[in-house]
This record gives structure tokens, C-alpha cells and sequence, in this order.
């Protein structure tokens, strides 16, 4: 029997928040595999791994419907609908998603440069703690 384990822990493990993981529940992206007597949700490893799925969609810009195709196609659920050609979704996502890690790293390059700006100008600075230069 797989190892069941309660929300604060799934929490734990994927770095989400309870209420992010009970939103995804809301709209239907993850499931918890079953509920214990008093009613708490319990999660399994494929819960989690979908979670950390989810949690790669997220900073990349994709929204429910898409994170729901995506899951739909890699991890589908028994009884779901069919994805209608699959293998093109999946090419437009993979895309899709090359194109936002393109412009994340853009603008980590932006911040990297502009933190160095900071840094370099901080340390021209005479520090605050030594007497004043006149």
C-alpha cells in the first residue's frame, strides 16, 4: 500500500502553500488519492508528483486550461477525455515553453546586471559606519 500522506506534509515537500494546493484541488488539477475518517485529504507520491508538475507550469505562464491539457496528456486520469492529437499539443507547449524560459532568462540577465549596477555603486560609496570625507 503506498504511503499516504496529509496536505501539511504535501506542503512541505513541494514548497507550496496549503491554500495553493487546495485552489489546484478546486479547479480540479489534483486530486488528493483518498480522505481519512475525520475527512483530511490524503495524497500519495503520484499526487505529489503531479503537484511538482503544476508547480513547473506555473512560472512559465501557463494557465489552468493549458496546465489541465499538459496534465491531461502527461498524466492522464482514468476516465478523462482524450486530448485530440496529442502529439501537436504537446509540440506547441514544448514550445511555448522554450520561449518562456528564453524570456525568464532575459530578465534574469536585466537583474543580474542592473544588481551588479547596485553593487557597484554601493561600494563607491564611503560606508556609513567611517567618519564622513570632506
Amino acid at each position: 500500500m503506498r504511503e499516504r500522506m496529509q496536505i501539511g506534509e504535501v506542503a512541505e515537500r513541494t514548497g507550496l502553500s496549503l491554500r495553493t494546493i487546495r485552489y489546484y484541488e478546486e479547479v480540479g488539477l489534483v486530486v488528493p488519492s483518498a480522505r481519512s475518517q475525520g475527512g483530511f485529504r490524503l495524497y500519495t507520491e503520484p499526487d505529489i508528483d503531479r503537484l511538482q508538475l503544476i508547480k513547473r507550469m506555473k512560472p512559465l505562464g501557463f494557465q489552468l486550461e493549458e496546465m489541465r491539457e499538459v496534465l491531461a496528456i502527461l498524466d492522464p486520469v482514468p476516465g478523462s477525455p482524450p486530448v485530440a492529437d496529442p502529439a501537436g499539443r504537446l509540440a506547441e507547449f514544448s514550445g511555448a515553453a522554450e520561449q518562456a524560459c528564453r524570456d525568464l532568462r532575459a530578465k534574469l540577465t536585466a537583474a543580474e546586471e542592473f544588481s551588479a549596477l547596485l553593487r557597484a555603486h554601493r561600494e563607491r560609496l564611503p560606508d556609513a559606519d567611517s567618519p564622513a570625507r570632506t
